[in-house]
């Protein structure tokens, strides 16, 4: 969850600085299709490459020693967050590297899935109506939400139904296994091409550790139990530690963030990041079909952000199938369904879905899900 653009990680022993996408899930994956939804967050299917990733400043691929490694994380995280160091180290001891979280993390990347393989995966009749039950069960926290800042309620759900089936797999590894895993072992292929995303993933992980650190100490929870993805995503939307610290929202007024019982808060907290990391806009549009004219190359952006005009765009050969408010900007999407290409239009509101997760795929998959939820026709896969 998840977060989409990290800060000036800490050294280390490995880099002074380097800048990724940050979000509640993982950096992407280069695997073709998500994992089950609960058993990890999911990578991309699809990854938009992103210009803050691709401006990154050079990273140190010098290998460093595991103890040099530890040693620097538990000084510099104690001086980041003002937590003594002997509890850091004490708290460390008791981290098991697990080995499943190591294969799982070196599997083979699969193929691309195209859109008819991959929506099903997300929208199912079960799915849809166990979504609708879930919106009718806590229907007036969610409107309270809705109101308040403008994310529609079936859009929330449909986050919570795609990420852990709306709560019921939540993901059974300790979040500091998980993460003292990945910050100290994340696996290395040996190609010497992968080396610097895979220190980068490395680093990624080490900084979602120390942000660990600072999230059970702020929200009181009890670091040696918290349960998550084997990617160390947590609650029912799936927020990394970042993600929590960033963007949770206490939505019931009890001094406390927690995206793990409190509906008021996962709900509060998963609109905020669509709010304040996805720029959502109230009562706008998410997507709609459109056209492209006959002998027209579909036009593929290098990121989501929807930064054309509708002129801009019928220049392309691109038209809207429905009326779209004037003067909005959009950004063109092509999907492999399964009689042909598919062309929609995606605006703000389809920006922000891909805040949670940089795939094209995933975002549709949310926003066609929520739709269903709230009883709107799906249009063929």
């Amino acid at each position: 969850m998840i977060r989409r653009t990290l800060a000036c990680m800490l050294t280390l022993g490995l880099v002074a600085c380097a800048t990724q996408p940050h979000s509640p899930s993982p950096p992407p994956q280069a695997s073709g299709a998500p994992n089950k939804p609960g058993v990890a967050h999911k990578g991309p299917a699809e990854a938009a490459p992103e210009s803050a990733a691709a401006a990154a400043p050079p990273v140190d691929l010098t290998p460093v020693p595991f103890e040099v490694a530890r040693a620097n994380f538990v000084r510099e995280t104690a001086a980041r967050y003002g937590i003594p160091a002997g509890q850091i180290e004490a708290t460390l001891a008791q981290a098991q590297v697990r080995d499943p979280i190591i294969a799982a993390m070196s599997r083979p990347a699969e193929r691309v899935k195209p859109w008819n393989e991959y929506r099903p995966m997300f929208i199912s009749q079960a799915r849809i109506e166990g979504g609708r039950k879930f919106l009718a069960q806590h229907r007036d926290e969610l409107m309270r939400v809705q109101e308040r800042t403008g994310v529609p309620a079936e859009v929330i759900v449909a986050i919570i139904g795609v990420e852990t089936s709306y709560g019921a797999n939540t993901g059974s590894y300790r979040v500091l296994d998980a993460l003292y895993t990945l910050a100290f072992n994340y696996p290395r292929s040996g190609d010497p091409a992968k080396l610097e995303r895979e220190v980068r993933r490395e680093l990624f992980f080490r900084d979602e550790l120390a942000r660990l650190f600072a999230l059970s100490r702020d929200e009181k929870l009890d670091i040696l139990s918290i349960k998550g993805s084997y990617a160390g995503a947590m609650g029912m939307g799936q927020f990394m530690p970042s993600s929590y610290l960033d963007f949770a929202v206490d939505g019931n007024g009890d001094g406390r963030r927690d995206l793990f019982t409190s509906y008021d808060d996962v709900f509060s907290s998963i609109a905020n990041y669509f709010v304040k990391k996805g720029g959502w806009v109230r009562g706008g549009p998410v997507a709609v079909p459109a056209t492209l004219a006959s002998g027209r190359a579909p036009f593929d952006p290098t990121d989501w952000t929807p930064s054309w005009t509708l002129p801009d765009l019928a220049q392309r050969g691109y038209q809207p199938t429905a009326a779209v408010p004037a003067g909005l900007t959009a950004t063109p999407i092509t999907l492999e369904g399964s009689t042909g290409k598919q062309y929609w239009l995606g605006f703000q509101n389809y920006y922000a879905i891909t805040r949670y997760n940089l795939s094209k795929m995933y975002a549709m998959a949310v926003y066609q899900l929520s739709q269903a939820i709230a009883g709107q026709e799906l249009p063929p896969a």
